[in-house]
């Protein structure tokens, strides 16, 4: 794609890879008869919304109060909604924006289900459930990591549930396979089978990454078309976070400057990782880079055989660390060449701050190859967050 229309710094939506991932999830929707529904957490741009509603996805899941608004002014739907604390100052306006609410622990259903219900007396309850099953391979993704604050355990549930608990959430994938979830289920039931079904729905979360390149998806689908077999008085939900906007899109960047210290060459660029790509750094990943090579991924001797031009990548902001790794481009770098950071449009988008007073990237949506502006942020973005 040619980006000399676009702006620089920019996050860049292509419309039609996200069709191509709609279209494949709503077929094992089809298939399986379950409900998929989008995750705010991983992708919330909202000027993308038509594009699914067009396609038939009109629901979300919401983890605050914000994320609930989101859902039913851009959404046009009440939210399944879960966070981890609820508080007395958001549960009303919470409740009035969600089917769905689901509570991370039984002090939490006591403290405000009566007042949920009182507001929404249509609103369907659910608990957190924690299946203890750790598949994932960084702690500081894993739900289920020992001592972990998400979700109830076996033995801290009542035998039988409280009489208006319609459903249980569980979420203990991460970017994950579908012979994960073949075992994530497989626990489920052993743990919870006696709850089952007192149930209406189950949620099982995210982390179903099937739109990814090699996943087994009819793997999945008959995975849970025998979990709905075996329990016919669920409805199913999931809800990917990552899957919707699975390497749909880029972050386009710029070197502004090359600098050089101990021998190690420094292309700084006009974005920052530490505000714009922090889950690079907290999970830690480094993305691919469009035209260059990440020696990480090759074997020691495919390492010396590998010619041409190191270079370290570095962010335009104060922090020491505001780095991400080492690249081996095929020409050398010169000011103003253009840096294109692929897979960036789903959770690295959510999670932007403007650490330094850093402006974020520009928002754009390509379709067909043309540029469609959707957003600038400007210096009244930055101080509005701080007033």
């Amino acid at each position: 794609m040619n980006y000399a229309n676009f702006p620089n710094p920019a996050y860049v939506l292509e419309q039609e890879l996200l069709e191509k991932n709609l279209d494949l999830i709503n077929y094992v929707a089809q298939e399986a008869q379950v409900e998929i529904i989008l995750a705010f957490k991983g992708f919330a741009m909202w000027s993308a919304f038509p594009v699914f509603n067009a396609k038939g996805f009109t629901k979300a899941t919401a983890s605050s109060l914000f994320e609930a608004r989101l859902c039913v002014e851009e959404m046009g739907s009440l939210a399944h909604t879960y966070s981890v604390i609820y508080t007395p100052q958001e549960i009303e306006e919470i409740a009035a924006m969600s089917s769905h609410l689901t509570f991370n622990s039984l002090i939490q259903y006591e403290r405000f289900h009566q007042i949920a219900s009182e507001v929404n007396t249509k609103i369907s309850f659910g608990l957190r459930v924690n299946p203890e099953f750790s598949q994932v391979a960084t702690a500081l993704y894993d739900p289920c990591v020992a001592g972990s604050r998400l979700g109830i355990l076996k033995t801290d549930l009542p035998n039988i549930l409280p009489a208006n608990i319609e459903g249980f959430h569980f979420h203990a994938l991460c970017e994950s396979k579908a012979e994960d979830l073949v075992l994530l289920l497989k626990s489920i039931e052993e743990k919870f089978a006696s709850y089952l079904p007192q149930l209406k729905w189950i949620n099982m979360g995210g982390g179903h990454l099937m739109t990814r390149k090699g996943y087994n998806v009819q793997l999945l689908i008959d995975t849970l078309k025998a979990f709905k077999e075996r329990h016919p008085n669920l409805h199913i939900i999931l809800e990917p976070g990552s899957a919707f906007a699975w390497e749909t899109g880029c972050l386009l960047s710029r070197v502004e400057d090359i600098v050089c210290n101990a021998g190690i060459k420094t292309a700084i660029l006009n974005i920052s990782f530490t505000a714009h790509l922090p889950d690079c750094l907290e999970m830690p990943y480094k993305p691919a880079v469009v035209g260059a090579i990440d020696p990480d991924t090759l074997s020691i001797l495919e390492q010396k055989k590998l010619k041409g031009f190191t270079y370290r990548l570095g962010g335009n902001s104060c922090l020491a660390g505001d780095v991400m790794g080492d690249w081996v481009f095929p020409k050398e770098l010169g000011i103003g060449d253009l840096i294109v950071f692929k897979d960036m449009i789903h959770y690295t988008m959510v999670k932007t701050s403007m650490f330094n007073g850093v402006k974020h990237p520009a928002i754009c949506i390509a379709k067909e190859g043309e540029a469609i502006y959707v957003k600038e942020f400007l210096y009244t973005d930055y101080k509005q967050r701080l007033s």
